[in-house]
């Protein structure tokens, strides 16, 4: 391992949680540990490049080719159509590794990723459309349905714009939402479009404090036709109706938010394992001004406060894994989960964000005021915590609403993001 400083080595405390679905295969740990290895092979570069990629505001494209060399584009794509298709713990603990590296790749490569997810809930048509006969493409997109639709003869023509489309400077392919009109305009539901990038534009709005080189820039469509198999209900998606036929793949019955929630967790869990290594790294050789103490690693504060830390680190993956296990169970055991059991993944991916964020403000105040410094790689990953813990599908308090009124018996009146 580099001892670079801008490369936080790995401490002894990473997380070894064991929590996993039952029944997980011999076959499915070791392909999990070696895209993880995969993963942990690049972090140095992704360190070394983090402050480019903060720079550009957009992730640096010797990160993609790696990521993409690595295969870990394609582990949620359908595995009949060249893709790895593996589970959501597979994919919390990629997303996880390369965070270490850098917070801005890992949620680019996150969002593209979940979004492959998305493209297997679709017709097999439209998922041949995208990956059959390029299987290394890479999707994008916003679930808002911030558009206007017309239909028209075979699907609708779509003019409007989407923010915060993570990942779109690297994606051939996207999916937006829109609000789905009946043939006299009338709005009878809400649908999710796969689109290709080439009908869509680029507005650079992706202007930040944290997470900047996620180049989570706005997409433009003015007038673009979209057919109707390229369409996916979203309501029907999250109460576990989807379009695919390929009704076999675990995968794909996989429940729609819980899904898109729970793997913005990944991210938040390698910031927080980073933060925790370069102090750990740091504290024999740092002293603390204006005491006593020749090196952080004699202060009881400093010992209590990685304490604390480590614990909360070890928490936040507790809660994220646990989340991860259900939604994979569910899947293959073909149950769709119910609003309650839904709700809970969504609280726990609350908890796991906010323990990981938690951890990274304790970590930044004992390592000190030079945490700050522009040179440190703390003061990014705390700004690139607290942006991407914000997330509105992630909010800790929206989700502690939502489970607390599933305790109670309520399955309405927050949102319907469960």
């Amino acid at each position: 391992m580099t001892t670079d400083p801008e490369v936080p080595m790995s401490s002894p405390s990473t997380p070894g949680c064991s929590l996993d679905r039952p029944g997980t295969s011999d076959e499915a740990r070791a392909l999990r540990a070696e895209l993880v290895g995969r993963a942990r092979e690049i972090v140095p570069v992704l360190a070394r490049n983090a402050p480019r990629t903060e720079e550009d505001r957009r992730v640096v494209e010797e990160n993609i080719a790696l990521i993409d060399e690595a295969g870990l584009f394609s582990i949620m794509r359908p595995r009949r159509l060249g893709g790895l298709e593996t589970d959501i713990r597979t994919k919390l603990e990629v997303s996880r590794e390369l965070a270490r590296g850098c917070g801005s790749t890992a949620w680019a490569t996150t969002l593209m990723n979940v979004c492959a997810f998305f493209a297997g809930l679709f017709p097999d048509q439209a998922q041949r459309d995208v990956l059959e006969s390029s299987p290394g493409n890479r999707i994008a997109g916003v679930l808002a349905p911030t558009a206007e639709a017309t239909r028209v003869d075979g699907g609708y023509r779509l003019t409007g714009s989407w923010g915060w489309a993570s990942g779109c400077l690297h994606a051939q392919w996207a999916v937006v939402g829109f609000p789905v009109p009946d043939e006299h305009g009338e709005i009878v539901d809400q649908g999710l479009a796969l689109v290709p990038m080439t009908d869509l534009s680029i507005e650079d709005t992706w202007f930040v404090a944290g997470m900047r080189g996620t180049g989570s820039n706005t997409l433009v469509a003015r007038d673009i036709l979209v057919p109707e198999h390229r369409v996916l209900s979203i309501p029907a998606a999250i109460g576990g109706r989807y379009a695919t036929e390929h009704t076999d793949e675990a995968l794909y019955r996989s429940a729609f938010i819980p899904v898109a929630a729970v793997v913005l967790a990944g991210p938040q869990l390698g910031l927080a394992q980073a933060a925790l290594d370069l102090v750990l790294e740091k504290a024999p050789k740092r002293g603390i001004s204006y005491t006593f103490y020749d090196t952080q690693t004699e202060a009881p504060t400093v010992q209590l406060a990685v304490a604390k830390a480590a614990s909360l680190i070890d928490a936040a993956h507790l809660f994220a894994y646990r989340a991860a296990a259900d939604i994979d169970q569910a899947a293959v055991d073909g149950v769709y989960p119910d609003y309650a059991a839904r709700a809970r993944v969504r609280m726990d991916t609350g908890a796991a964000i906010e323990n990981a964020r938690e951890a990274i403000r304790t970590l930044v105040s004992a390592h000190g005021a030079g945490s700050f410094a522009e040179t440190s790689p703390m003061q990014r990953i705390w700004r690139d915590s607290e942006v991407a813990s914000r997330h509105a599908v992630i909010s800790p308090a929206i989700s502690s609403e939502v489970y607390g009124r599933a305790l109670l018996g309520l399955t309405d009146g927050v949102t319907a993001l469960v």
